[in-house]
């Protein structure tokens, strides 16, 4: 069902199901992140290897802290990138299941600078699954009709936000200054890295 209606779209969410939802960089798939058969269909739409972990977007950094166990140097990088297109990688909180972070102890956090994805977290009232709204290895989807039609019509809902602007979101890990994918914002997060 494609809709502008964020408390459809939440309900879904609440359901077990997943969205297509829209970011400042792309189209998401957005399922509850710490229902671990939600993220399991997450991974199976996008046909996503076990092994490479998808992140999780909240609507704030005070939201974050409530999932994650962030340090304060990444607390303060946190506060300085987000909202925005940056992906931090924390330690994760005991609620968040292995199969998001594919086992691993640290999991990728995004508050979308976006205000439809703001409205749409705030709604679910929990961390929602971040990860674009395509197959594992085709293009990311910047309108609606660029979604995949496997991928659309096993969505719950569509979240239709307009044309979004495209690209990535820049990946850090502050804890150890490596930035593992660069995206917007990396010059400045090269800078803040090397003062903090």
């Amino acid at each position: 069902m494609q809709t502008t209606d964020v408390d459809v779209a939440a309900a879904a969410i609440a359901n077990g199901e997943f969205v297509v939802y829209p970011t400042e960089t792309v189209y998401g798939l957005g399922a509850d992140a710490l229902d671990s058969a939600a993220v399991e269909r997450v991974f199976e739409a996008k046909e996503r290897d076990r092994d490479k972990p998808v992140s999780l977007a909240v609507e704030s950094v005070a939201a974050a802290a409530t999932y994650t166990e962030p340090t304060d140097r990444e607390r303060a990088f946190m506060d300085a990138f987000l909202p925005g297109p940056v992906t931090v990688l924390v330690q994760r909180g005991e609620r968040v299941p292995d199969v998001l972070t594919a086992g691993r102890e640290r999991v990728g956090v995004r508050v979308p600078d976006h205000d439809l994805a703001l409205t749409l977290l705030d709604a679910a009232d929990t961390p929602v699954t971040a990860t674009s709204a395509n197959v594992s290895g085709k293009p990311s989807a910047r309108r609606i009709a660029d979604v995949h039609a496997p991928i659309r019509e096993a969505a719950a809902v569509v979240l239709d936000g307009g044309e979004t602007p495209g690209g990535g979101s820049t990946v850090v890990d502050p804890s150890t200054g490596e930035i593992h994918r660069r995206g917007p914002l990396a010059d400045d997060i090269e800078a803040w890295l090397a003062e903090h």
